[in-house]
């Protein structure tokens, strides 16, 4: 149902020239017919009932259930989009364009994006402190704080002011005030008997019920714990293998803070997952906890209690998880999306020309003469080593994108403030003639230098993604033509699938070093032998969150990445960004990118760097750039 409600607003978006994806067509009249976008409208309202399901099972408590269907419009709503956010049409929506098709205003467009920006910090800061304010005040784990509430429960059970045990002189008793004067008897309100009479709580009462309340509702969440944490880690080596999660991660003290001083939501994050391995089976499925699309002004909601924002329940939970580790020094948000193509745009105006010394009449973007000369490039960060340098005991293995963007035109957006217009070409020709060519070139110049470094002729492991992944085979400078002929474009881009592959490959062939957890897959011991993957990207994987989580909690994999893009793009760099902010705080993912006509000697002296984790001076790289001497 989902799939195909998102291939129907696609379709719409595509007929009416919507090329941003938060942007859905609007209808110009109230009333129903059979047009395009009421049958989208209709598809959208028949999963109301699962967003019901979805939103009861994360919805934190006191908080209130919201849509965006269709009928709402009519009859009010609770959604605080609603009225809060402006149509990126315009004041009216599309009926100010009324018998003509609905176009989007640039300007409109700004304010609705800037309105949405503001009301998601709004609402954020507003959840998070209603249910902090909703916690126990009270370690629930501490029994003597428990005892004490109790104690004092028992207390003021037994010492209220109209006891009849207590002495006459304490319950009629005379108060002298600092002036020295005297007050008179205190007298029984006239009412006490008539409102007791009622059922009404005097104050101690009504404090007596609250401590009872508190007592009960912290017990039942420290039962809900003990039995969803029995549940969940169901021996000692799984709680162990959970344990040694937390602490890669950098997470144990959060995670224990939580579970202290803010029960409630330790309980919830426990039962999304967060506090432990991704399950492998959920990278070979369409859809998974990690998939969810959180869309805040259409009530499809995330886990944590500040999830406006964010796209999906991946990209929330790698945020929640990198500003909790130790170590973090303030704040690591996901950049709005204005600041996100406003630092986008500043890193596309760092390009530079690349060093004359890298220049080869061999780079395919001289071979096929789509331009004169190389494009400006934005110059990677200096190298620093964080990981131990490369071993001889160390795996290396390739792992590249084959998804079907790999044969679409190159393009680069146009906007207008922060609409999108429409599209221009880049100067590089398609991708499946350039792209392709790109990283079979890099691959082969990397897979060359590798060979002359460890003298491993034999080869290394090369393994490909789309929506599947194939393993093509051991790849080598003498063979690479042939076994190039395997690899097949088309699909999505789902990383996952690929890095589960290799995964696979990597612990088959170090299984004796290694355990099989049923839920969570292979893990590494401590002999296991480093994996130094090389993964070639042409742009933003669908799960690319999901990977990035995944490598938050390994310590025996070297991930260097390499993304292409299209000259000039917006889109490219903003991606880039993304992926240099998860550089900085997991040193165990390196990062290059390069865009248009590619200076392939560059990049592939940047790239063996940070693979092999060690500087490499020109004369170290030009010795080890040619190709190897191979013996027949």
């Amino acid at each position: 149902m989902q799939q195909e409600m998102q291939q129907s607003l696609q379709r719409l978006q595509y007929s009416y020239k919507i090329y941003n994806g938060e942007i859905e067509p609007e209808h110009d009249t109230d009333y129903w017919c059979n047009c395009a976008i009421h049958n989208y409208q209709r598809r959208r309202q028949a999963r109301l009932g699962i967003q019901r399901q979805w939103c009861d099972a994360v919805m934190y408590p006191g908080e209130k259930f919201y849509h965006n269907n269709f009928q709402t419009q009519l009859l009010g709503t609770s959604n605080p989009y609603r009225w809060g956010v402006v149509s990126p049409y315009g004041n009216y929506g599309a009926q100010s364009n009324w018998g003509m098709l609905p176009q989007v205003s640039p300007k409109w467009h700004s304010v609705s994006v800037r309105q949405t920006i503001d009301l998601n910090h709004q609402l954020n800061d507003k959840a998070q402190n209603e249910i902090d304010a909703q916690e126990p005040r009270f370690n629930i784990w501490n029994h003597d704080e428990l005892s004490a509430a109790m104690a004092k429960l028992s207390v003021d059970r037994n010492s209220h002011p109209e006891d009849k045990k207590s002495p006459p002189d304490q319950r009629n008793r005379i108060s002298t005030s600092d002036n020295g004067k005297s007050s008179k008897t205190a007298k029984k309100s006239k009412f006490a008997s008539f409102k007791k009479g009622l059922g009404m709580k005097t104050a101690d009462e009504k404090e007596i019920i609250r401590i009872e309340k508190a007592i009960a509702f912290a017990q039942g969440i420290r039962n809900s714990i003990l039995q969803e944490e029995s549940g969940r880690w169901q021996d000692d080596q799984w709680r162990l293998l959970v344990a040694q999660y937390q602490a890669k991660v950098g997470m144990t003290r959060k995670i224990a803070d939580l579970r202290a001083r803010y029960p409630i939501q330790y309980l919830h994050l426990l039962r999304a997952g967060y506090f432990e391995p991704i399950p492998v089976a959920w990278a070979q499925q369409n859809s998974n906890p990690l998939k969810f699309s959180i869309e805040s002004a259409a009530g499809w909601r995330g886990i944590t209690p500040a999830w406006r924002g964010y796209e999906d329940t991946a990209e929330e939970r790698l945020y929640w998880a990198l500003n909790h580790r130790e170590g973090s020094t303030g704040a690591r948000m996901k950049p709005d999306q204005i600041s996100a193509m406003n630092m986008a745009r500043q890193r596309m105006a760092m390009a530079v020309a690349p060093p004359p010394i890298y220049f080869s009449n061999d780079d395919v973007c001289h071979q096929q003469h789509t331009s004169d000369g190389y494009s400006k490039q934005v110059m990677p960060a200096p190298f620093k080593a964080f990981d131990a340098p490369e071993v001889s005991t160390d795996d290396t293995m390739i792992l590249l994108d084959v998804s079907g963007s790999m044969n679409f035109d190159p393009v680069r957006p146009i906007y207008n403030e922060f609409l999108i217009t429409g599209y221009a070409k880049g100067t590089q020709p398609k991708n499946k003639a350039h792209m392709t060519d790109v990283s079979k070139a890099i691959i082969r110049r990397f897979t060359d230098a590798m060979a002359n470094h460890d003298h491993n002729f034999a080869g290394y492991e090369l393994i490909t993604f789309a929506s599947a992944a194939t393993h093509i085979g051991t790849i080598n400078h003498q063979n690479l033509d042939a076994m190039w002929s395997h690899v097949r474009l088309g699909g999505g881009t789902r990383v996952m699938t690929g890095w589960q592959k290799v995964k696979d490959l990597h612990f088959q062939k170090h299984s004796e070093s290694a355990t099989h957890h049923p839920v969570y897959g292979w893990q590494a011991g401590p002999q296991t032998p480093m994996l130094r993957l090389l993964l070639l990207l042409d742009g933003e994987a669908t799960d690319m969150d999901e990977f990035e989580l995944d490598l938050l909690g390994l310590n025996w994999v070297h991930v260097t990445i390499f993304l292409i893009g299209v000259d000039g793009c917006p889109h490219h760099h903003r991606h880039a960004n993304e992926l240099t902010r998860i550089n900085d705080v997991n040193h165990h993912v390196s990062f290059v990118d390069a865009q248009g006509n590619t200076p392939e000697r560059f990049v592939t002296h940047e790239l063996l760097k940070r693979h092999l984790g060690q500087e490499l001076s020109m004369n170290q790289f030009v010795e080890l750039e040619a190709p190897p001497a191979y013996i027949v």
